[in-house]
């Protein structure tokens, strides 16, 4: 397979006050209970839908979907990760003795595998639920849907692999995914994305730095068009990931630079999995002819936290 050409194809575009009508009657702050409002589409993913996704496990095969720990400074890792001895074998007089280490990381950006919970976007001031961030947000952390609200999870991971669907090796950044991509993918390998479900694009983001190196996607990346969360919407869908964070860029909506970011996170209570390491998965995927497995995700328990680096791992 060869890599597609660069396009445009990230329209429709629609204006900052569009965006807003449309943020409204997407959002689903009124379709949960006050005891459940803070999960939001994690109260999809019932004691039922878990047992089930068991039923996608065949032979026991895992595939981890985190990046490797990157302390490399590039155009995509403007924050690296830390990670160094603190303590070595040569230093300890006492048997047995102890070599250990130290880890640390600015992990919201685009060099880390990591979810985002509710916490960490708000749009036109509020949080998921209508909550004020400037309220519920401190220097000292956030009290409202954070990550250790949200807890681990497993349920049935479904791979949407767009770069196989067009018969490339990977999208150029600026591809948009659209809902009709979607229907088609589903339609082609043979899946339908249902209730509980964690979705993973698979643009080929990885694969595309390795053949032409790093680039800074903040601003030029391939990812889903705004027009797919109807559809997650309809589906009752819990979680969406990509290989990237799932955003489409140059943005389709004019004054709002990540829109799937606004209506998954704040909107429609969808945490997301950005940065997630779907090579493998996808091969995996294309061998086998099968695009559901199990998926689980456990991110760590950091209370107050806006989201966590996570290791997600796909059991078929």
């Amino acid at each position: 397979m060869s890599s597609q050409k660069a396009n445009s194809n990230n329209g429709p575009h629609i204006s900052f006050k569009e965006f807003e009508v449309l943020f409204n009657q997407l959002k689903t702050w009124d379709q949960y209970t006050p005891a459940t409002l803070e999960r939001g589409a994690l109260n999809y993913i019932t004691p039922t839908i878990t047992s089930a996704s068991a039923k996608e496990v065949k032979t026991g095969e895992t595939i981890n979907l985190a990046l490797a720990w990157n302390t490399v400074p590039g155009l995509d890792n403007q924050k690296p990760a830390l990670h160094y001895m603190s303590e070595m074998t040569d230093v300890d007089d006492m048997e047995p003795k102890c070599n250990m280490d130290f880890i640390g990381v600015d992990f919201h950006g685009k060099a880390v595998t990591h979810m985002d919970a509710m916490t960490h976007i708000s749009y036109l001031g509020k949080l998921f639920g209508g909550k004020d961030s400037k309220v519920e947000v401190t220097s000292q952390g956030s009290n409202w849907s954070t990550i250790d609200k949200l807890g681990p999870f497993v349920t049935r991971g479904v791979l949407l692999d767009a770069a196989l669907m067009r018969e490339v090796s990977w999208l150029e950044p600026g591809t948009a995914i659209h809902k009709e991509d979607v229907l088609a993918m589903e339609s082609k390998f043979g899946f339908k994305i249902g209730e509980g479900d964690c979705i993973l694009l698979h643009a080929g983001h990885h694969r595309r730095q390795k053949g032409h190196g790093m680039w800074d996607p903040s601003d030029f990346s391939a990812g889903f068009h705004f027009d797919v969360m109807e559809l997650f919407k309809e589906r009752k869908v819990s979680v969406i990931g990509a290989d990237g964070d799932s955003d489409v860029r140059p943005s389709p909506v004019e004054g709002t630079h990540s829109p799937i970011h606004a209506l998954a996170l704040p909107g429609m209570g969808i945490p997301l999995l950005d940065n997630v390491y779907l090579e493998e998965l996808a091969d995996h995927c294309a061998q086998a002819k099968r695009w559901t497995f199990q998926i689980v995700v456990a991110p760590l328990n950091v209370p107050g936290g806006t989201g966590s680096p996570v290791n997600p791992v796909a059991i078929f």
